[in-house]
Parts: C-alpha cells; sequence; structure tokens
C-alpha cells in the first residue's frame, strides 16, 4: 500500500472560525448589496409618469417581499432548546 495520504474535498483550513466569519462577511456583504440594489430598481416603478399600478398590486409586491424577509429571518434564528417528542 502506498504510505502517501489519501487526497479527499475536506480542507480544515476552510472550517476554522475565522475563515466561516471571513467568507459569511465577503458573501453576505455581497448578496446584500445585489438585494439593495434590485429594491433600489424597484423603487424607480413608484414614478406614475413611466408606470401604473394599483393599489393591490403594491400590496401584493410587498407583502412578498415581507414575507421572504422574515422567512429568511428564522433561519439565522438558532434554537437552543429542542423540542422533545411527544405522541
Amino acid at each position: 500500500m502506498d504510505n502517501q495520504p489519501q487526497k479527499s474535498g475536506y480542507k480544515k483550513e476552510l472550517y476554522t472560525r475565522e475563515a466561516k466569519i471571513d467568507r459569511f462577511h465577503r458573501i453576505a456583504e455581497r448578496r446584500t448589496n445585489r438585494i439593495l440594489e434590485s429594491l433600489r430598481l424597484l423603487g424607480n416603478t413608484a414614478n406614475k409618469t413611466l408606470y401604473f399600478y394599483t393599489d393591490e398590486e403594491l400590496n401584493k409586491i410587498f407583502k412578498a417581499i415581507e414575507e421572504k424577509v422574515l422567512e429568511i429571518k428564522g433561519k439565522f434564528k438558532t434554537s437552543k432548546q429542542k423540542e422533545q417528542f411527544k405522541l
């Protein structure tokens, strides 16, 4: 058998606390800026001179956005207490 170490996809340096913090900051900043830019562009459609929309359409848009924000916020909350199984 070879005495060479097996190559696997696991790289320990990717899982250090510092690497995780750096990766989160880098990716979260990029994605947040992209979302903010998309919202800014959506805001451009508020110009009634160029666009026509109803209150119902606005409510539908903002409801969808607000629901998605709440869903994503929930993913960041961690539950310290696990629910116990009950019949």
